[in-house]
C-alpha cells in the first residue's frame, strides 16, 4: 500500500527548530514528506544554528531536496501532490499571510495551492505576538475550512505575554485526525 503523502514546511521560528526535527521522524516514518522551507528558514543563519545544517538535517531525513521557492512550490498544489500540509513551526508573519491571502513565500505558495485542493493543512503555531496584533489571523485560520491547529499555548507567560507556541509533540495526532476532519480541541493548557 502506498504511504500518504505529507507536505512539511518550516518558517522562521528558528528558536523551536530543535523540537521539531525529532517529530520529523515519526513523519517520515508513516508518510513520504515532501519538505518545504521558506526563503527565511532556509538562508537565515541564527543563534540557534546555521541554514545549511537545518537543510541539510531535512534532506537526510526526508531523502529529498528541499524546496525553497515559490516557481518550485507552485507544482504541489496544481499537481495535488500532497494528501496534507502541516507548517511547523508557522511563525506570526507566515499565518498573516495565510489568513490575508498573501502568497509571496514558498511555503504560502506551497499551502495556498494544497488548500485549493480541499486537502488538510495542519498549523504549528509559533509566534511572539499570537496574543496580539496576530490573535485575528489565528482566529480567521481557525474559522477557515480544512485547516486544523496543531495544540498551542502560552510558552512564557509573564517574559512573553503574547506568545503562543504549538506543542510539536502533538503534531502526529492533529494530522491524523485532521485526516477524519476532527480537530484536537484543547488549546491552553
Amino acid at each position: 500500500m502506498k504511504k500518504k503523502t505529507l507536505g512539511f514546511c518550516m518558517t522562521g521560528s528558528f528558536c523551536t527548530f530543535s523540537k521539531v526535527f525529532p517529530v520529523l521522524d515519526d513523519f517520515t516514518a508513516d508518510y513520504d514528506v515532501i519538505p518545504v522551507m521558506s526563503q527565511n528558514a532556509a538562508t537565515i543563519d541564527s543563534r540557534f544554528g546555521r541554514h545549511e545544517d537545518f537543510i541539510k538535517l531535512l534532506e537526510e531525513k526526508t531523502g529529498k531536496s528541499v524546496i525553497t521557492t515559490i516557481e518550485d512550490a507552485e507544482p504541489i498544489g496544481g499537481k495535488g501532490l500532497c494528501d496534507a500540509m502541516i507548517i511547523m513551526p508557522c511563525t506570526g508573519n507566515t499565518a498573516a499571510k495565510l489568513a490575508n491571502g498573501v502568497t509571496d513565500t514558498s511555503v504560502t505558495m506551497a499551502a495556498k495551492g494544497h488548500l485549493r485542493n480541499g486537502r488538510p493543512l495542519i498549523i504549528a503555531i509559533s509566534s511572539n505576538d499570537a496574543l496580539g496584533a496576530n490573535f485575528k489571523n489565528i482566529g480567521l485560520l481557525y474559522n477557515t475550512r480544512n485547516v486544523y491547529f496543531v495544540p498551542f499555548s502560552q510558552d512564557d507567560p509573564k517574559g512573553k505575554p503574547t506568545s503562543l507556541v504549538a506543542d510539536f509533540s502533538r503534531a502526529p495526532e492533529t494530522v491524523e485526525a485532521a485526516f477524519c476532519g476532527l480537530r484536537i480541541a484543547k488549546l491552553f493548557n
